[in-house]
């Protein structure tokens, strides 16, 4: 999977928010907010460098304190939302 391109990430109190570039990305009936955890992940990924389940667990833990196990199933979830969101591919 990769990012795709053409959004940019906001701050927005205390989470994020993904905002369209270009007009190819705007959908004005749902708004993409992140965590802050989402957030860090999405950092990493928005180059469009390939990532899986594995990866962001990996990032995970080397940022949190959070068990491998737990942080494969938080990467999934996480995952399973930017697919439903249509921000990766």
């Amino acid at each position: 999977m990769q990012a795709k391109q053409g959004f940019k990430l906001r701050p927005l109190g205390d989470e994020y928010i993904l905002v369209g570039e270009s007009v190819e990305q705007i959908n004005f009936n749902k708004m993409i907010t992140l965590n802050e955890t989402a957030a860090f992940l999405w950092k990493k990924v928005e180059d469009g460098k390939p990532f899986d389940a594995q990866k962001l667990a990996q990032w995970l833990t080397a940022e949190y304190e959070v068990s491998a196990d737990q942080a494969l199933q938080d990467s999934q979830t996480t995952i399973e939302s930017w697919q439903q969101a249509g921000i990766i591919e």
